[in-house]
């Protein structure tokens, strides 16, 4: 007698998989374009095209869908690798210039902006007037932020370029203060700098703030 054949079920996770992806993104797009207060999850359900059970089923609740949402935005796709460890984060830790590093980091700050600035702006304005869920998402967003200044700033002192005296978790500090989304929406919403504008003044802000008198220009 046949062995019989072992069912695949590699296409209908797959599918799973990017449904749960779209109903992520639709709801994204709903936070931005409304709010968080006012985006109900049937209204998710139904613009994404399923039921308000299979996001329910799905995601649990309307905070637990805005962080999943939140994560996709910030790392650009669906893939489970974290953001410290794709190739152009690696790249960037590579580079042996501090000065040239800051900078890069100063671009990968802006390409993150660029794309996730409108929901968090939403977040933040949500977390102010004292949505819960929203003030548990902007403390976890800005303790990961946080997380990733302080190992920018760890790379800096293996490099020996930290200004002289400037205390690590000061300097962490001032990095995470200016690869914020107030100061990112001040200058290209409120005074409407271009992205490049943005960028190169928070690179040489970010070089200025703590590195080192010699060592805040890319080497030649």
């Amino acid at each position: 007698m046949s062995a019989r054949r072992r069912y695949d079920a590699s296409g209908r996770e797959r599918r799973a998989a990017l449904t749960r992806q779209h109903i992520a993104l639709t709801a994204v797009e709903q936070f931005v374009a409304q709010g968080y207060a006012t985006t109900s999850v049937a209204s998710v359900a139904k613009a994404a095209g399923v039921s308000a059970q299979t996001v329910y089923n799905g995601f649990g609740t309307k905070a637990a869908l805005l962080k999943e949402g939140y994560d996709l935005v910030l790392a650009g796709d669906a893939q489970d690798v974290p953001l410290a460890e794709r190739p152009e984060v690696r790249a960037l830790y590579a580079d042996p210039d501090p000065a040239a590093f800051l900078r890069g980091y100063a671009r990968l700050g802006r390409s993150l902006l660029d794309r996730l600035g409108p929901l968090a702006l939403q977040i933040g304005a949500g977390a102010l007037s004292g949505d819960p869920d929203l003030v548990a998402l902007r403390a976890t967003t800005d303790q990961e932020r946080l997380i990733g200044t302080g190992m920018v700033v760890g790379r800096v002192v293996e490099l020996g370029a930290l200004s002289p005296g400037l205390a690590e978790d000061v300097a962490r500090d001032r990095l995470w203060t200016l690869n914020s989304v107030e100061i990112w929406h001040l200058l290209t919403g409120g005074r409407g700098w271009t992205g490049e504008q943005y960028e190169d003044w928070v690179g040489d802000a970010m070089c200025e703030a703590v590195l080192a008198p010699d060592r805040r220009r890319p080497a030649s």
